[in-house]
């Protein structure tokens, strides 16, 4: 029997949107296909092993708590995480987390560094925040766009280097900066965006690519009753507009 095997990195600090609802739904459409499940944490100070886990996810934080965690993250835990990126683990971080994927993190006068797994950097402006309900357009396997919805509320402005690519294509709300039309990024298995909400519940058939990319399974997964999910992923894109 395969087992999804998760580490949540600061999960105490960087937890600020909800984000354990993502965890949980990754748990729940595991186990009801027979899928083995384990979260284990990993916080400041803590050395992190590239292969202790399929999947590796970072969730969003207050001023404060976001400050240790960049630290942390590119003095302690920045080789790890490259090496597990570089052998295909799946790495999501959700808006705070987002922006720690990048160079760095202007906030105000001090710059936070980043770990640099992809090509961005974020400046936080003193224009007004950018929240609202939102939802993209990806494209996570070739010739199959679908829509995520969620919310998004932050006050920095990212900006992806010619290196990167976007996770998708705005259809409504700010994005990365509220310019550009573009949401997140991604690079291989490497996913940042601002939607939460939290994102997983609103949008499962995310979570299901999720776990299938993590586990390496070319085969789709066993279909659920997705009823009531796809109830909700409606109401957050009616939300949105779209």
């Amino acid at each position: 029997m395969p087992e999804l095997r998760v580490c949540a990195l600061y999960p105490d600090l960087m937890n600020i949107y909800a984000d354990r609802g993502n965890l949980l739904v990754l748990e729940r459409r595991c186990r009801w296909r027979g899928i083995d499940f384990s979260v284990t944490g990993s916080g400041l100070g803590d050395r992190l092993d590239p292969d202790v886990a399929d999947l590796f996810y970072i969730g969003g934080g207050q001023d404060r708590d976001q400050t240790l965690c960049a630290r942390d993250m590119a003095e302690i835990k920045r080789d790890a995480l490259h090496a597990a990126a570089a052998r295909g683990a799946v790495i999501l971080a959700v808006c705070g987390g987002y922006q720690l994927l990048g160079h760095s993190y202007q906030l105000g006068e001090e710059t936070l560094p980043g770990v640099g797994l992809v090509d961005l950097i974020t400046v936080r402006s003193d224009a007004p925040r950018l929240i609202g309900n939102a939802a993209i357009e990806v494209e996570l396997e070739p010739g199959a766009p679908r829509v995520l919805a969620g919310f998004e509320n932050h006050g920095g402005r990212t900006r992806l280097g010619a290196g990167a690519t976007p996770l998708g294509r705005l259809l409504r709300g700010h994005g990365n900066n509220g310019e550009d039309g573009h949401e997140g990024v991604r690079r291989g298995n490497v996913i940042g965006t601002y939607l939460h909400g939290p994102l997983l519940p609103k949008n499962v058939w995310f979570a299901d690519w999720l776990i299938r990319a993590a586990l390496g399974l070319g085969e789709p997964l066993a279909p659920l009753d997705d009823r009531l999910e796809a109830a909700a992923h409606a109401e957050a894109r009616q939300a949105a507009g779209v």
